[in-house]
């Protein structure tokens, strides 16, 4: 009997923790269909990776493993977000979850998130800079543009940016020698 009412008191706290974020069951559903695709578009892109058969490679070292891995698991994850947003749904399908103020800062932030990693894929890797130089730029531009409404507060803009061009030159410096020399993978 008890274990039935700690399941009911666990799954009602979980209900109230979801609210509290204001997470919307539509919102989750559609979050859950972009992380399905990512996994399989990722799942594939490894899959259509050469095997490297030829050079007589290892297949538990072969190029892509990792990221199908990865990308399966995306997608069972996705799976299980996509089942539990379908859940609420189904329990209250006209609940509406207004957007506050911080909703949209998240928005903002993550569509500045996504803008900045496909104009580092698309326009910087492999466009002249070397990828060092790259890193560091998407590192550097990274960081100072989602910390400057914290530095501007504190009125420390310049030291701001001082800390995300040190950092996005260490990454950019220790990435690349990562790659290059323990993995071995020639960077654009």
């Amino acid at each position: 009997m008890t274990s039935a009412t700690d399941a009911e008191r666990a799954a009602a706290e979980a209900e109230a923790a979801a609210h509290a974020r204001k997470t919307s069951p539509r919102s989750d559903l559609w979050q859950s269909l972009g992380w399905i695709a990512l996994g399989i578009a990722t799942t594939i892109g490894s899959l259509r990776m050469d095997r490297l058969e030829k050079q007589d490679i290892n297949p538990y070292t072969v190029p892509g493993l990792l990221p199908g891995l990865l990308g399966a698991a995306i997608v069972f994850f996705g799976a299980l977000m996509l089942f539990r947003s379908w859940r609420r749904l189904a329990k209250a399908p006209h609940v509406l979850h207004p957007r506050t103020e911080a909703d949209r800062a998240e928005a903002r932030r993550m569509w500045t998130v996504l803008a900045l990693c496909i104009g580092f894929a698309a326009g910087l890797v492999g466009h002249g800079l070397p990828f060092w130089a790259a890193a560091a730029v998407f590192v550097t531009v990274t960081i100072a543009l989602l910390q400057f409404a914290e530095r501007s507060a504190k009125n420390q803009r310049l030291r701001g940016l001082a800390f995300a061009l040190a950092v996005g030159l260490g990454a950019g410096v220790v990435v690349t020698l990562v790659f290059q020399e323990f993995f071995l993978v020639r960077l654009p």
